[in-house]
C-alpha cells in the first residue's frame, strides 16, 4: 500500500496545441485571429450527455436495429437526433463504464475505467493523490481551449480542501450547474432539496423538502422527509395537493419510495429546468465577447472567440423526477405501451446482490395503468429533451460558422440506461442491458474526419469519449503522458485504426456492495469484486485482491446470459452445470482484468492514500478467446 497523507497532487498535464492560422501570422496577432480563419485546425468541440437516456428513445437508433422506428416497447419521437445522426456517424453499441451517474461521468470526464480512477460511487473523490490524472476539460485548457459546462456535469470529482469535501476543483472556466445555479434561483420546475437550518452558528440538517415553481413565479415548499422527526399535516396535505394537481405518480413498490416516476411538469416546454439550461448555454454563446446577465441577474462574460470552445452540456432529463410538459405529455398519453416480459421467477435465479438492486427498484407490484403511465411520460420526457438538443445544437453550429471555425458534436445518449420494466424494476444501477448498453453520436463539419450517415455496429465504451475529444484539439495522443487513458479515439475506431474491441467493463459499488461485468457480442457475465459492501477505507487498500478468483464460487455471485438463447437477460446459467466451466473462464477473465491490471483503490478521505494492483499486468487485452469446448451446444 502507497500512503502519503502529506504530499499535495500538484501536475496538471501540460501540452501544447498549435494554430494553423491564414499564409504568415505574426506570432502575437495569431490568437487573436485564429478564430476567424478558416484553416483553424482547433475545432469547437460540444459535448451533449442526457441522464438516465435509453438508447431505445431515439428513432434512428430503432430503426438501425430494430428496423423500425419505434422501441420495442412502442411510440417514441426524435426528429432533432435522428437529423444529428444523419449528420454523423452512430456508434450504436456504446457501453457505460458504471450504471450510475457519480462513477459513470467521473470515468467519462477522466477517460479512465472505474477499477483504474478509483471511483466506484458516490465518494467524493479529488486529485490530490498522485495517482489521479487530470481530466479532460483541463487537458484541454491547458491546451489553449475555453471550457465551459451547462447542467449536470456530477462527476464527483472535487479540490482537497485541505480536507474532504465538496469543494470546486476548477475544471471548468465557465459553469452554470442546474441544481446550485438554476434551482437555487427559482428556475426550474419541481425539485428537491436539502435543506439546513442554523443552530449557533452551525448548519444543521433539518431534512429533505421538495419544492414547486409556477409559471407566474409562485412557489410551494414543503418536507417529503424530516430529519429525525415525522412529516406533519401540513406537510402531508401540501404534498397530497402536489400529486393531485401535476398527476404525479410516485414510488410505493421500492426501497426508495416517493420518487416521482411520472407527472406533468409544472412549467410549459420553454420554462423547465433543462430548457433554462439550454437558454444559459445559448446566453454564452450569443454574447460572444461581451457582458450580459443569466436568467437569474448574476453578471456574466460571453464566449472568448480568440479561443477555440469545449463546451459540456448536461442536461437533466429524462433522470427523475420524470415531468415531461403538459403538450407533450398529452400527445404520449393516448399511447399504449408493451410492457417487459418478467416474473418473480427471474429474480430468484440473481445472486444476493443482484436482488437487492431488484428490490431498490421493484415495480412489479404496480398496476398495469401505472407501469403504461410511468413509460409514456419517460418517452415524453426524452422527446422534450430533444427538442431542446435541436436547439442547442444549431445555436452551437451558428456560432462555429459565424466564427469560422470546424465543431466536432459528441452526443453521448445517457450518461447509462434505465430500465421501464426490464428485471422488474424502475432503475439502473445492474450490469443488464438497460442499465449500461447505450449509444452515441459523433458529427464533424468535416465529413471527410467523420462521415454523413454512417453507422457503426461493432463495440465501444465510454472512455473512448474522452480521447476523442483531446484528438480532436490536435493532442498527440501516442506521447507516454497520455497512457493512462483507457480508451481511443472514435475517429480512428471508424477508420479501422484500432483492432476491434471484444468485450466492454464496468464496475460499481452502489446499494448492495461492489460489482464488476464483463460483456461480449454474445454473452453478458458479472460477478462481486470485493466481500465488503461499504466504500474502500485505509485498512482494507491493497487487501484481499485475489478473493474474487479464489473465494467459494458461490460468494462471488456471479450472473451469466447467453444471448443467443436468452435475449432479454432473465435466465441466470452462470451455476447451471452445463455453462459452469465459461462461468469459471468468465469469472477469472474478469477478475484478473479488475483486481489485477492496474486496478486503484483510494481511501478519498485522506490526502494521498492509495493502492495499485498489478499482479496481472496486461490481463486487458481487449481478446475473448473463449475456448469453443466451454460453450455449450444446442
Amino acid at each position: 500500500m502507497k500512503s502519503h497523507c502529506l504530499s499535495i497532487y500538484a501536475g496538471i498535464l501540460a501540452s501544447s496545441l498549435s494554430f494553423v492560422g491564414c499564409q504568415q501570422i505574426a506570432l502575437q496577432d495569431e490568437q487573436a485571429l485564429v478564430a476567424q480563419s478558416s484553416e483553424n485546425k482547433s475545432p469547437n468541440i460540444l459535448w451533449i450527455i442526457t441522464d438516465d437516456q435509453r438508447p431505445d428513445s431515439v428513432s434512428a437508433y430503432n430503426q438501425i436495429m430494430y428496423g423500425t422506428e419505434h422501441s420495442p416497447l412502442g411510440y417514441v419521437e426524435s426528429p432533432n437526433i435522428d437529423k444529428l445522426a444523419q449528420e454523423g456517424t452512430f456508434f450504436v453499441n456504446a457501453f457505460s463504464n458504471s450504471p450510475v451517474c457519480g462513477p459513470s461521468r467521473g470515468s467519462m470526464l477522466s477517460g479512465r475505467y472505474p477499477f483504474r480512477n478509483g471511483h466506484y460511487a458516490f465518494e467524493l473523490t479529488h486529485q490530490n493523490p498522485d495517482v489521479v490524472k487530470p481530466t479532460v476539460s483541463q487537458t484541454i485548457r491547458d491546451a489553449g481551449y475555453q471550457t465551459s459546462v451547462f447542467g449536470k456535469e456530477d462527476s464527483y470529482i472535487f479540490k482537497w480542501g485541505p480536507g474532504q469535501g465538496f469543494h470546486d476543483a476548477n475544471l471548468f472556466d465557465y459553469k452554470v450547474h442546474f441544481k446550485h445555479d438554476l434551482q437555487k434561483n427559482d428556475k426550474g420546475d419541481l425539485f428537491g432539496k436539502a435543506l439546513y437550518g442554523d443552530v449557533n452558528g452551525t448548519p444543521v440538517m433539518q431534512g429533505y423538502t421538495e419544492n414547486v415553481v409556477y409559471p407566474n413565479g409562485d412557489k410551494k415548499s414543503y418536507f417529503i422527509q424530516r430529519h429525525n422527526a415525522q412529516l406533519t399535516a401540513d406537510d402531508k396535505s401540501a404534498m397530497a395537493e402536489v400529486n393531485e394537481e401535476f398527476d404525479l405518480l410516485r414510488a410505493y413498490t421500492r426501497t426508495n419510495t416517493g420518487l416521482i416516476l411520472a407527472g406533468e411538469n409544472p412549467q410549459p416546454a420553454e420554462k423547465t429546468v433543462d430548457a433554462y439550461i439550454v437558454r444559459e448555454f445559448q446566453n454564452f454563446l450569443q454574447n460572444a465577447d461581451k457582458p450580459f446577465k443569466t436568467s437569474w441577474g448574476k453578471e456574466a462574460q460571453g464566449a472568448d472567440t480568440n479561443k477555440p470552445q469545449y463546451m459540456q452540456l448536461g442536461f437533466h432529463l429524462p433522470h427523475t423526477p420524470v415531468l415531461p410538459p403538459k403538450t407533450i405529455r398529452d400527445r404520449f398519453k393516448k399511447k399504449t405501451y408493451k410492457l417487459p416480459a418478467y416474473d418473480r421467477g427471474d429474480t430468484a435465479k440473481l445472486p444476493a446482490q443482484l436482488k437487492e438492486i431488484q428490490k431498490a427498484g421493484d415495480v412489479y407490484p404496480m398496476t398495469y395503468e401505472e407501469k403504461q403511465k410511468a413509460i409514456q411520460d419517460y418517452y415524453a420526457f426524452c422527446a422534450h429533451g430533444d427538442n431542446l438538443i435541436g436547439q442547442a445544437v444549431e445555436s452551437f453550429k451558428e456560432y462555429s460558422k459565424a466564427n469560422g471555425q470546424e465543431y466536432l458534436i459528441i452526443f453521448t445518449i445517457g450518461d447509462h440506461g434505465w430500465h421501464l420494466g426490464e428485471q422488474g424494476i424502475n432503475a439502473k444501477f445492474g450490469p443488464w442491458a438497460q442499465s449500461v448498453s447505450n449509444a452515441a453520436i459523433v458529427v464533424s463539419s468535416n465529413k471527410s474526419l467523420v462521415p454523413a450517415d454512417a453507422v457503426y455496429r461493432d463495440l465501444v465504451e465510454f472512455v473512448d469519449f474522452a480521447p476523442t475529444v483531446l484528438s480532436a484539439a490536435g493532442l498527440d495522443l501516442e506521447q507516454d503522458k497520455f497512457d493512462y487513458l483507457d480508451g481511443y479515439d472514435l475517429v480512428d475506431v471508424y477508420h479501422q485504426k484500432r483492432a476491434k474491441r471484444e468485450y466492454v467493463l464496468g464496475e460499481i459499488n452502489v446499494i448492495s456492495g461492489p460489482r464488476a461485468y464483463l460483456h461480449t457480442d454474445r454473452f453478458r457475465f458479472s460477478m462481486r469484486t470485493r466481500p465488503f459492501n461499504n466504500w474502500v477505507n485505509e485498512s482494507q487498500l491493497g487487501k484481499d485482491l485475489h478473493w474474487p478468483l479464489s473465494a467459494p464460487v458461490e460468494d462471488v455471485e456471479m450472473t451469466l446470459y447467453d444471448l443467443e438463447k436468452d435475449p432479454g437477460e432473465r435466465d441466470n446459467v452462470a451455476y447451471r452445470e452445463d455453462y459452469a466451466a465459461l462461468a469459471n473462464w468468465f469469472r477469472h477473465k474478469l477478475g484478473n482484468i479488475v483486481m489485477g491490471d492496474g486496478r486503484v483503490e483510494v481511501d478519498w478521505s485522506k490526502a494521498n492514500s492509495y493502492h495499485v494492483s498489478n499482479f496481472s499486468a496486461g490481463a486487458d487485452d481487449k481478446k475473448a478467446d473463449i475456448p469453443q469446448e466451454l460453450i455449450p451446444k444446442g
